[in-house]
């Protein structure tokens, strides 16, 4: 079972460090709400901008 343009009716956000889109992944189910960031990079580069 193919689904032709799945992937582009997901849901995206905007990281706040690098300012690039990304999609909502099925790890991220339970709590696309509370991702902010990309990845763990992004994560880490925002923590040493705080201190």
């Amino acid at each position: 079972m193919h689904r032709k343009g799945f992937k582009s009716q997901l849901p995206t956000k905007l990281c706040p460090v690098c300012g690039l889109p990304f999609q909502w992944r099925k790890k991220w189910a339970r709590s696309w709400d509370a991702v902010r960031y990309c990845s763990q990079r992004c994560k880490r580069q925002a923590k040493g901008r705080l201190a």
